[in-house]
């Protein structure tokens, strides 16, 4: 048997907190029975419906997709815009994302329909660390670097650098293991310089490599290992 949070998990619900509050709002039924008890267990024989509909148990599917520019992470829809979600098939389970990009930014963008693995790993507690190759509009001063690593309040909240590495006067490598809103763009900002490119290039142990920008891959078995132990 299964713990019907778990199950609802693995159905593509979300994360198991996200299921239990569809449990105690009594949107989900066991053989067409509201149960509200979150200790309830699930057997093999038993039907499960969310709001009248029947789920199942899906197997866990992990992407690496290489975000292009102009391309949204988000699940409505945005106009004209593609998201992330216009890019991958839309027979797949429905899925989450690990790490948002912004509008503007590029690369590696983890999705898949592990909602307790997308909510662990993008909890700040989590400290995931994620690589990324920016470029600027000027040569940069790399004696700021100690201000960056130390860190500062930008508006987003007290945002810092986990290590910063030269590639060439206008080009670093920056390391955060935060995820604040537009986190890179604002703290290269508070002293004058203006991002030209950012892409991800790297999280935890999963590296983008030469995929094609708009493309996409499943994540090997010994990189979802390394994904969930890190």
């Amino acid at each position: 048997m299964t713990r019907l949070n778990k199950f609802l998990a693995a159905a593509g619900h979300g994360s198991r907190r996200s299921c239990e509050e569809l449990i105690v709002s009594g949107k989900v039924a066991i053989n067409g029975k509201v149960v509200t008890n979150l200790a309830t267990q699930v057997k093999p024989i038993d039907t499960v419906t969310v709001s009248g509909r029947r789920c199942r148990r899906e197997e866990a599917v992990y992407l690496l997709l290489n975000k292009p520019t102009g391309v949204v992470c988000s699940r409505l829809a945005q106009g004209r815009r593609k998201t992330v979600f216009d890019l991958v098939p839309g027979d797949l389970a429905r899925l989450f994302y690990i790490g948002r990009l912004d509008l503007d930014s590029e690369g590696l963008l983890i999705l898949t329909n592990d909602g307790d693995a997308a909510q662990r790993l993008t909890h700040p507690g989590h400290k995931l660390e994620k690589t990324y190759v920016v470029e600027l509009e000027q040569d940069f001063d790399f004696a700021l670097v100690p201000r960056l690593v130390n860190g500062f309040m930008i508006e987003s909240g007290y945002a810092k650098a986990e290590a910063m590495f030269k590639i060439s006067k206008r080009h670093l490598k920056v390391i955060l293991t935060q995820g604040l809103k537009r986190q890179i763009r604002l703290m290269f900002l508070k002293f004058g310089y203006k991002v030209r490119k950012l892409q991800r290039v790297q999280m935890g142990g999963i590296k983008l490599g030469k995929l094609r920008p708009g493309t996409w891959r499943l994540l090997t078995d010994d990189e979802i290992a390394g994904l969930k132990g890190s």
